[in-house]
């Protein structure tokens, strides 16, 4: 085999694997979407909550049940440091497939 194929032959392989890491860096901002959507969601929960001096209700299937405020907010918060946390570990996922890309484009720039 020449040089030139093997060139050829693992450009393209580089490539490959840079379609991958596209592919992982796609299914990782879904998943922060879905993330983000659901911090939103309990925060403004955790507004209300706070705001409020009436009673509180959960829904725990399909009954709605009535709560301290103290309680809800309590479980709201802990949902949030989890919901934020899983947010910074994509975040660091994400950090490290870009830096790969990075890596592997400038080998395809080397060869090609």
């Amino acid at each position: 085999m020449t040089a030139k194929k093997e060139n050829k032959a693992e450009a393209q392989e580089k490539l490959m694997q840079l379609q991958l890491l596209q592919q992982r860096l796609q299914v990782f901002a879904a998943q922060k979407q879905q993330l983000q959507i659901q911090q939103m969601e309990v925060e403004n929960a955790l507004k209300e909550v706070s705001k409020t001096k009436k009673p509180v209700y959960t829904l725990i299937g399909g009954i709605m049940v009535e709560r301290s405020t103290a309680e809800v907010k309590k479980e709201l918060t802990e949902t949030k440091k989890d919901i934020d946390i899983k947010i910074k570990n994509l975040e660091r996922q994400e950090k490290k497939i870009v830096s790969n890309a990075e890596e592997i484009q400038k080998e395809v720039t080397k060869i090609l």
